[in-house]
């Protein structure tokens, strides 16, 4: 699918299906430098659950025309333009890590239009090595072999390449759209606050090995949003909907279906 927001061309994928009004809608958000392509082992499964999918590309990532956005609150007002542009009046959201951030600052803003949300390898803060911006912002390409290392539980193969190598391919992508968003991600003051005004149910999904997000900051975050589900996938790092989609989207279903 592909729409205008304030005369920006924005790609969403949408597993081949028109959105259907009467079906509930998921939001999926990547994380940071990354784009729709990590959800490709979850989107159709969804989509034949009868929902409708949406794999957003944020501004300047995947196919969606840029500049990228600077801060998580530029992207949740952002993220609010679209819904109304596609007239959703209810959403579920599902983010990975750096889309963890931007489901906690939309909460803080816009929880209205929110029914459930799924934070995959999130937490309510995420500062960032100084080392592994400072390699982004010079377009080093050590910053996405970093990214991998402290990404994936051991040294992991995948059906036609890593996903991460596939989507961050030059030193531009790496320092105008991966160090854009550490920075943001690094940025991002309001977390603990904006947790307080999750009033829907939630969930959350956290890979054991996880090197990004520490199992136990991942669980503190749990605890701090009341009547919340949390799951932990044994053998599984950072980038769980690549790593264990199989489990996750099977737990994540049973939640949703609640």
């Amino acid at each position: 699918m592909i729409f205008e927001i304030e005369n920006k061309s924005v790609y969403a994928s949408d597993a081949g299906r028109e959105l259907d009004h009467k079906k509930e809608t998921i939001i999926f958000l990547h994380g940071s430098g990354l784009s729709h392509i990590v959800w490709s082992l979850v989107e159709q499964f969804f989509s034949n659950q009868n929902y409708n999918v949406l794999s957003i590309d944020i501004p300047g990532h995947g196919n969606s025309e840029g500049p990228c956005l600077k801060t998580i609150e530029e992207i949740a007002d952002w993220l609010e333009k679209v819904f109304i542009k596609l007239k959703l009046e209810k959403v579920i959201l599902v983010g990975h890590s750096q889309g963890c951030l931007e489901m906690l600052e939309y909460s803080n803003k816009y929880k209205n239009r929110l029914k459930k949300l799924v934070f995959l390898g999130g937490s309510y803060e995420m500062p960032v090595n100084q080392d592994l911006i400072d390699l982004a912002e010079n377009g080093d390409t050590d910053a996405v072999k970093l990214m991998m290392k402290w990404g994936y539980e051991g040294s992991k193969k995948f059906i036609g390449g890593n996903p991460i190598k596939r989507i961050i391919q030059s030193p531009r992508d790496i320092s105008e759209i991966l160090g854009v968003d550490l920075v943001a991600c690094n940025n991002y003051s309001n977390g603990s606050n904006a947790l307080k005004t999750i009033d829907c149910p939630t969930m959350f999904v956290f890979g054991a090995l996880d090197k990004m997000v520490n199992i136990e900051v991942g669980k503190k975050f749990a605890n701090l949003v009341d009547n919340s589900t949390t799951h932990i996938i044994d053998g599984c790092g950072h980038m769980i909907m690549i790593e264990k989609a199989f489990e996750m989207r099977e737990k994540v279903l049973e939640f949703l279906q609640k």
